[in-house]
């Protein structure tokens, strides 16, 4: 796979339900343009993982927002799909309202645009990519269908990546810059 950081974002269109599960948009690369947009990849609706990464994102919405940044998040299942697990009651394996939109990427081009697009299964692996007001990849993470990603480490990344400078490991808001 080539990199993406550091290049423009493939654009994308797709299908999408609203965190909400009232209605289905569309959603495209544009709708983004001027804005941070932090848009992460998870394998399937109704599982495990999944969920919890999802929640947690949806729950520090407003630290995103703080920073200027959108969040969108993507799976290969359809919009009626996450409609339906949106829809459904936690207790019975429901996701419940989120808030941000859940796309659509169900003919998968959005999924190998970026790298993450698992052949043999039809799947996305975990892939997050933070995309700066220009349109141009900052940050990518791709890993492994079992291991959920950390929300701080996302929001750390963000700002660091808002300072324009040079950040050491561990760089947290208000330390000085390299």
């Amino acid at each position: 796979m080539e990199r993406l950081v550091g290049k423009p974002a493939p654009c994308f269109k797709m299908n999408a339900v609203k965190g909400d599960g009232s209605d289905f948009l569309e959603i495209k690369s544009e709708d983004y343009k001027g804005k941070w947009l932090v848009m992460f990849f998870y394998p399937l609706d109704f599982t495990f993982v999944c969920p919890t990464e999802i929640t947690a994102f949806s729950d520090r919405i407003e630290d995103f927002k703080k920073l200027g940044a959108e969040v969108l998040t993507v799976s290969c299942d359809s919009e009626y799909s996450h409609q339906a697990w949106i829809k459904q009651d936690k207790a019975n394996g429901g996701l419940g309202q989120i808030n941000f939109p859940m796309a659509s990427d169900k003919r998968y081009g959005v999924a190998k645009d970026y790298g993450v697009f698992v052949e043999e299964e039809a799947i996305s692996l975990r892939g997050l990519f933070i995309i700066d007001p220009d349109g141009e990849v900052k940050y990518q993470v791709v890993h492994d269908l079992n291991v959920g990603r950390n929300v701080d480490e996302t929001i750390r990344v963000l700002k660091a990546l808002q300072t324009g400078g040079m950040c050491p490991a561990n760089w947290e808001e208000g330390e000085s810059l390299l």
